[in-house]
């Protein structure tokens, strides 16, 4: 669980913002959504795919990054 310290002379706001942003960052805040209420099958099938298609886009944008940068050298 992430944890937040507040600083001397910083405003509970911006702590509770850092918190929000680190929870987010770690993908919590969304699986606590999607907990919250039944998921059909047919809901996981989509989450999953959209999912899987953004880490297959991602993958491919990484592989060409690499091959750019052997380029190159």
């Amino acid at each position: 669980m992430p944890e937040v310290t507040v600083k001397k002379g910083e405003s509970i706001d911006r702590a509770l913002k850092r918190l929000k942003n680190k929870l987010e960052g770690e993908g919590i805040l969304e699986e606590i959504r999607r907990l919250r209420a039944f998921e059909t099958p047919a809901q996981r099938t989509k989450r999953k795919a959209r999912n899987n298609a953004k880490r297959g886009r991602n993958r491919f944008r990484f592989t060409l990054d690499a091959k750019e940068n052997q380029k190159e050298d």
